[in-house]
């Protein structure tokens, strides 16, 4: 019976020192399990699309990553060119200091900027943006912290997102936690929650779904739905 998290999974390899043999490996996984996508860094986006081509899994890249802190232009021009290497999916960091000041209205602007760059060259592209859960809830209260999520998912919304997403997994706060993912999912509206960051085992995985994910990132999903592979790193 096909384990039913796998088809959740966006299989994942994001460090600095991933070869193109290690991301085609990946696919290679992605392929015999059933995994939602192959999440790379651009680098590696026309492989992989190559690799899947045929194959129910998409292509997914990152944009603004790790730190989201370049002007909204340069992630919207980056995203773009992700998609007409093969994208299907794209997944961006917000400017992280928008959020922390909880500043809905700048935060849609960019959100907007780049969605629509990116649906420019495909008008279906799945958007995910990566809010640094972690990083919102750090040292806030509990009524600071929902409403630093509440403003990040409100500016997604209203920006034609169609997902949160918890964390990079390269940010020291932290990565996904289950309380960020209820969050997310009591403010997403029709938007999904991906988690990602830290999930490492099953229990993990579960406990991410029981909370309202629809999605998981994941650098482990092999190792997470009881296969044999090695950890593709980064999240």
């Amino acid at each position: 019976m096909p384990n039913p998290i796998a088809p959740l999974i966006d299989h994942t390899i994001l460090k600095a020192e991933a070869t193109r043999g290690d991301v085609l490996r990946l696919c290679d996984e992605a392929i015999e399990y059933g995994f939602a996508s192959v999440c790379v860094n651009g680098q590696f986006v026309t492989a992989v699309r190559e690799k899947l081509d045929g194959s129910n899994v998409k292509t997914c890249a990152v944009a603004g990553f790790p730190l989201g802190a370049m002007k909204p232009t340069v992630k919207a021009i980056e995203a773009t060119s992700l998609v007409k290497d093969g994208a299907d999916e794209v997944d961006f960091v917000a400017h992280l200091p928008t959020l922390l000041a909880c500043d809905a209205e700048a935060a849609r602007e960019e959100f907007a900027e780049l969605t629509k760059a990116a649906r420019s060259v495909l008008p279906g592209v799945v958007i995910k943006v990566i809010i640094e859960s972690a990083a919102l809830m750090k040292d806030a209260d509990d009524t600071l912290a929902e409403k630093r999520i509440a403003a990040a998912c409100e500016a997604a919304r209203a920006a034609g997102v169609d997902f949160v997403k918890t964390s990079t997994g390269f940010h020291p706060a932290g990565g996904a936690s289950v309380e960020a993912v209820k969050l997310m999912k009591k403010h997403t509206g029709p938007m999904r929650v991906k988690a990602s960051g830290g999930i490492r085992t099953a229990e993990d995985a579960q406990r991410m779904i029981d909370a309202g994910a629809d999605r998981l990132g994941c650098s482990a999903g092999v190792q997470i739905i009881g296969g044999q592979g090695a950890s593709g790193g980064g999240y």
